[in-house]
Order: C-alpha cells, then structure tokens, then sequence
C-alpha cells in the first residue's frame, strides 16, 4: 500500500470528523453563542450545502493546476476553517468558519479519488479509493462520540481543535507522502493497461459529460444515496417508536451501523476492482432488499441489530466503484470526480424530503425505510441499463467522450512536419 494513501486517508478522516461532529455538540455551541436549537442546526445545514457548491466551483477553479498542489490547498482551507471554529467569538464567525472548512469537503474527495487511483496500478484502482475513504467510515463511526466526549470533558472548541491538529498532520503527510507525479496517468502495465491522459482545461473536463456513462453513473449515485440517507435520516425515531428500543441504545445502534460502513467500503473496494458493473448491480439490489426487510421486520430488535449492519456495508460497498466508474468514463476528469461527490449531496437531501413526507402523510416511522427501499430499487434499473450499454459495442463507442483539445501554437510548432523523401 503507497504510503501516500495513509496520508489521504487522515485526511478523509479529519473531514469526516469536522462533518459529524458537530451534531453531538449543538446543545453547548447554542448555548455558548445564546442563539437557538434552529440556528445552531444551520451550521450543519450551511455545511452541506457548501459541500455541494464546493465541490463543483473549486474542482473548476483549480482545473489546470497540479492535483498534488490541489490537494495541499484544499486541506489548508480546511485547517482554516477548523480553526475559525475553535476561536469564533460569535456565531457568524462560526457559521464562517463552518462554511470553510465545507468549501474543500466535495473537491477533497473528488480529486483526491482520482490521486489515490494513480498510485496504484489500474487494476487495483478500486482498492486504493476504499482505502482513501476509510478514514471517512471511522469517522462516520466516531464523529459523534468523539465530538460529544470532548465536549463534555473540555468543552465544544476543543473539538474543533483536536480537528484543526488532525488537519495539520493531513497536511504535513500530503506534502511528505504524496509524489508530485500524483494525479497524472501511470504507464502501461506488464498487461498492457494504461490510462488515457486526464483533460486539464474546464472546456475539456465539461466535455466529459457529454458521456451518457457520466450521467448514468451520477445518477446512481444520487439514487443511492438518497435511499440509504433517506431511511437513514429518521432510523432513531424507528429504533425506539417501532423496535422498541431506549434513546440510549441509539448511540450504539448508530455505532454497528458504522462499522458496516468501514466493513462495507472495503469489501466492495475489492469487489470493484474484480468486476465492477456486475458488483455494483449486486450491492444495490442487496441494499434494496435490506431496506425492505428492515421495514418488515423493525419490531424484532435483534433483527434491527443485523439489518442495520447491513444497510452501512451494502450502503457504502457502491462507493468505490461508483466513484471510478465515473472517472473511468471521464477520463479522469476532476470536474466529474467531484460532481459524484455533489450528487451524493442531492441524493441525501431527495431522501430525506421523500422520507419526511412519508412520515408526515402518517404512513408510520418504518415509510422511510420503504422509500428508501423503492429508491434504491431504482438505482439498481440506472445501474443495470448502464452496464448494459457498456457490454454494446455500438452504444460503448457513443457513450465515449471526445476530451482532446485543439492543441496550442506553441504546442503546434513544435509538433515535427513531415519528413520528404
């Protein structure tokens, strides 16, 4: 395993944290700041929707630089961010701070998926994004705990600080570990497969979308996300109203629905790498069938047990390959690296509106998990016609983008002419 791929994952960790975190601590920042429960949830709402804008604006803005550098000043934001946090002496400065710290969130992802898969060889790609994206599992896992231990024991800003010291170690190992070659295509291997060389200019990275591939992919990403984040939402109200167990087993609960997460990542990391499309396929129909037996059978607590471990590992064993299946199609274009990432932010909000309005029609606290089941049933149809097209030689030749771009005077001139006999 490429040193650089710890220094990734540290880094998808320190985010994760600076994610989930704050949803232990609101109680004490509204009260630290005397604003109230409403505002105080802005600062996670504020968060995601910067993630989704961020995600796309910064990937654009930094479209021609090198992905190493990329990624060193993104984690900077970050540091920034985290440390206006711990030092805000009010709350717009904390809703700033916040609002920061978010902006680098979906390009971090997106660019850095596509560094993490040139340091390995093509057919390990898959791999080496689930190894980036664990230290975003464990800190699905430990976010909350975390954030509400310290808390509790030092107080809301020195959270915020152990994340700006995680940040910074980030930082260093990203200068230190990652090569300045990252990013860029490796050479062919032994087997003779290589990578096309990525686009660099925004016209040629926006070209990556006239893919339907592209657009496939995103879709289902968007889908799954939103059946798995729109059952998820509302999992504390079916825990304790249907299955029948104490507020205080929530934390717990939430805890085994972690560490499917960290389990899920992995596995279907290797599973990608294998045969994509068909796991892929596999994975959300098995999330489609978790969800619906969950509604089924959420009054059974030990059944609860198992099907929420279910639903993080068959919830995030599609992320590996989602993600290198759009760059794939892309070419490696940050721009659609990072739209996967802005989709899975619009998937998540559909489900959870779809998921509320279930709930607020009076169809029961177990409606979210069914919703959530039909969406990702959808998914599974996107996924499959997209497979499909792939295998068709004919709809696989129009599903290519065409990313070269004109090349330029200087470029021209020292292209070598003909040579006459």
């Amino acid at each position: 395993m490429p040193s650089g791929l710890i220094a990734l994952a540290l880094g998808g960790f320190g985010i994760g944290l600076t994610e989930f975190l704050i949803a232990g601590l609101l109680p004490q920042v509204a009260s630290g700041f005397g604003v109230s429960e409403a505002a105080a949830g802005r600062l996670i709402s504020g968060y995601a929707v910067s993630v989704a804008i961020g995600a796309i604006a910064l990937t654009a803005a930094t479209a021609r630089l090198p992905r190493k550098k990329v990624l060193v000043g993104l984690v900077g934001l970050f540091v920034i961010g985290n440390l206006l946090s711990a030092v805000a002496p009010n709350y717009p400065v904390m809703l700033l701070g916040r609002i920061v710290a978010a902006l680098c969130h979906g390009s971090f992802f997106g660019i850095g998926s596509l560094v993490a898969g040139s340091l390995v060889p093509p057919e390990r790609k898959s791999r080496a994004v689930a190894i980036m994206f664990a230290g975003l599992t464990v800190a699905n896992v430990l976010g909350v705990p975390f954030g509400a231990l310290v808390g509790e024991r030092w107080g809301w800003r020195a959270a915020f600080w152990a994340v700006t010291v995680i940040g910074v170690l980030a930082l260093a190992g990203i200068v230190a570990l990652v090569p300045g070659w990252a990013g860029r295509p490796r050479p062919a291997t032994p087997t003779g497969r290589s990578e096309p060389i990525p686009p660099s200019g925004l016209r040629a990275q926006l070209r990556a979308f006239r893919s339907w591939q592209v657009w496939l992919t995103l879709v289902a990403t968007a889908l799954s996300y939103g059946g798995m984040f729109g059952a998820f939402s509302y999992i504390a109200y079916t825990f304790t109203e249907v299955g029948g167990f104490a507020s205080t087993d929530v934390a717990w609960l939430l805890m085994v629905y972690g560490v499917g997460l960290v389990v899920g990542n992995l596995v279907g990391g290797r599973a990608a790498d294998h045969d994509r499309d068909r796991a892929l396929v596999l994975v959300l129909l098995g999330l489609a069938v978790t969800l619906a037996l969950f509604g089924l059978l959420a009054r059974s607590p030990t059944a609860s047990v198992i099907l929420v471990f279910l639903m993080g590992l068959f919830g995030f064993a599609g992320v590996p390959g989602l993600i290198t299946r759009v760059t794939d199609f892309a070419h490696g274009a940050a721009l659609a690296a990072s739209a996967n990432v802005s989709a899975s932010n619009v998937g998540n909000a559909l489900g959870a509106w779809l998921g509320g309005l279930a709930i607020t029609a009076g169809l029961g606290y177990t409606s979210p998990l069914y919703v959530g089941a039909g969406i990702v049933l959808t998914s599974v149809v996107v996924m499959a016609v997209a497979a499909h097209r792939a295998r068709s030689p004919r709809a696989a030749d129009a599903d290519q983008p065409r990313n070269r771009e004109r090349p330029s005077q200087s470029e021209r001139s020292r292209t070598p002419g003909r040579v006459k006999k």
